[in-house]
């Protein structure tokens, strides 16, 4: 048998070291700590068979998700979202251990089945990561002989939010806004639709703003000045303050002003609802707003009550 108990670490060790057809196999692997004895001597059987096999040129060698893992984050720290994969491919470790690339479906399943507390998008966006990985793997370098993903089922997450704000309720929030920098950004949050990380890198060139390295992958976007915007900022500009700073300010302004429900990224929906309310075209819409897909556009075109009843009253109306 080639199964021990590890005590310092807490579980069984799979640790396999043979002479085969003249080659010396080693292999050493620490097997997750929920396994029982049956488990591990199970592993241990289909494992040294596996092993052999491979040896004897019987069998091709079967990479595992961890071993995908290791080359996607190893190929892509170029990422901003590097660490954030870090963090939550160790996060669901547990589910993909001892797991080979083809068995992918069964660990993103388990992922949904033994994950508890945790909000369906987190899930669903580890789950998704899992996959890039092993698809990278599979790609890339190799480690499969097709597509590990064909068979994922990732879990459908509706986390559209529906909350906009008027001008009347912007001017409540930025009353109670006591820091002049963080109030000059919700303002321009609400009159140019763009991200909070945008704003805060955003320099002003006659009358647009213009961002570099856009979230979409645009080297450059344009976004125009409003009128009383640019009255609003004239001289004061950039801002002068931290993301954290601006997150700070709003969360206690719109708590005063009652509008507890309200999160800093829902200025960028009213943008896109007071434009549309507006009679601006969807296409025109998502120009502002940056957007590559029209679906994406469409997520934000709330219309009110006012402009529904305005279309419907259309029918029948004789054309001029």
């Amino acid at each position: 048998m080639s199964i021990y108990r590890d005590k310092g670490h807490g579980c069984f060790v799979f640790e396999f070291d043979r002479s085969i057809e003249n080659k010396r196999v080693r292999v050493r692997k620490r097997l997750p700590k929920t396994w029982s004895k049956t488990q591990a001597d199970a592993f241990d059987r289909k494992e040294s068979a596996r092993l052999y096999g491979i040896a004897t040129g019987v069998e091709r060698h079967r990479h595992t998700i961890e071993e995908a893992v290791v080359v996607y984050i190893r190929d892509k720290k170029h990422l901003k979202s590097h660490q954030s994969a870090v963090e939550h491919l160790a996060a669901v470790a547990w589910a993909y251990e001892g797991k080979f690339i083809d068995e992918l479906p069964a660990a993103a399943e388990r992922i949904v089945e033994e994950s508890v507390g945790y909000a369906a998008a987190t899930l669903r966006n580890r789950i998704a990561l899992l996959r890039a990985a092993c698809r990278w793997a599979w790609k890339k370098h190799a480690m499969a002989d097709r597509d590990p993903a064909e068979r994922l089922q990732i879990p459908a997450v509706n986390n559209e939010r529906h909350t906009y704000i008027d001008v009347a309720q912007l001017h409540k929030i930025i009353r109670h806004c006591k820091n002049p920098h963080a109030r000059r950004v919700i303002v321009t949050a609400f009159y140019t639709g763009m991200r909070l990380s945008e704003i805060l890198r955003a320099t002003i060139e006659g009358d647009f703003f213009v961002v570099l390295d856009t979230k979409n992958g645009d080297s450059i976007r344009r976004v125009p000045l409003h009128p009383r915007l640019a009255a609003y900022l004239e001289g004061h500009w950039p801002p002068g303050c931290k993301q954290k700073t601006v997150q700070k300010w709003f969360q206690l302004s719109r708590d005063k002003a009652r509008l507890p429900g309200v999160h800093f990224h829902d200025l960028r929906h009213s943008t896109a609802s007071a434009l549309i309310n507006g009679d601006v075209d969807l296409y025109t819409v998502g120009v502002i707003l940056g957007h590559k897909d029209p679906r994406s556009t469409k997520r934000y075109s709330h219309l009110n009550d006012k402009t529904l009843a305005a279309a419907i009253g259309k029918i029948g109306q004789k054309v001029a």
